[in-house]
């Protein structure tokens, strides 16, 4: 098996390439990476030193591949499978592209920023970037709602790389700034991409591991019981 992706099944950005990948069933060997073990950082740094996960390693074409949206496109490339997530229309692919930069810009990390501040110590909290990731997040579910009152999916009426970049951004956004209530369209897009069997079994390798999410406790109960 040629296919190595690092990663942590906790991790939302892992999600976006656990999903690309079982979409296509594609085969993969997962190798888990806990940074907080100094070592095992060290060595993660050796293949990637800026040293965010996930990392893909292709032994077969001796490559090192980062960046979730790079990864998906090469797995597109060079181990297409039956559902192709970036489509060969030009026009297509750049709507594709775009709604993939815009969950990931202006939902999955802003989504971060409101997480990764509960972990501050005392007195280095950022209140004002918080209330700033709470503000474009406001303005991101109000696009994305209109958005999918005209379309199945991110990038049309296929599903893609861009809901690829949806599924674990509005998963763990949903969680710190509810969105159900405000924007139905969206909502009822979201509750689609539960239905996909990726997105499932994304969320059920995650499981066992959403006691270490730093707001588990306003995580919807219906996450929480096993499938």
């Amino acid at each position: 098996m040629s296919l190595t992706l690092y990663l942590h099944p906790l991790a939302s950005f892992c999600h976006k390439v656990l999903i690309a990948l079982y979409e296509n069933d594609t085969p993969f060997e997962a190798s888990l990476v806990d940074l907080l073990d100094p070592e095992e950082a060290a060595r993660f740094a050796e293949l990637w030193p800026v040293g965010k996960m996930p990392v893909l390693r292709d032994s077969a074409r001796d490559a090192t591949i980062p960046e979730t949206s790079v990864i998906i496109e090469y797995l597109d490339c060079h181990y297409p499978g039956s559902r192709p997530l970036i489509p060969g229309d030009i026009d297509a692919a750049l709507q594709v592209r775009l709604w993939d930069r815009f969950f990931d810009l202006y939902i999955h990390v802003p989504m971060q920023k409101i997480v990764t501040d509960t972990l501050r110590a005392s007195g280095e909290n950022d209140p004002r970037g918080v209330s700033d990731a709470r503000a474009t997040l406001g303005v991101a579910y109000g696009m994305a709602d209109r958005h999918f009152a005209a379309n199945a999916f991110a990038g049309g009426a296929a599903f893609s790389l861009a809901d690829c970049a949806a599924a674990p951004a509005l998963f763990y956004a949903g969680i710190v700034e509810p969105f159900a209530d405000k924007h139905p369209h969206l909502q009822a897009y979201f509750e689609r991409l539960l239905e996909r069997p990726s997105m499932r079994r994304v969320l059920a390798e995650a499981r066992p591991h959403f006691h270490m999410f730093p707001l588990r406790d306003l995580m919807p109960a219906r996450f929480l019981a096993e499938a």
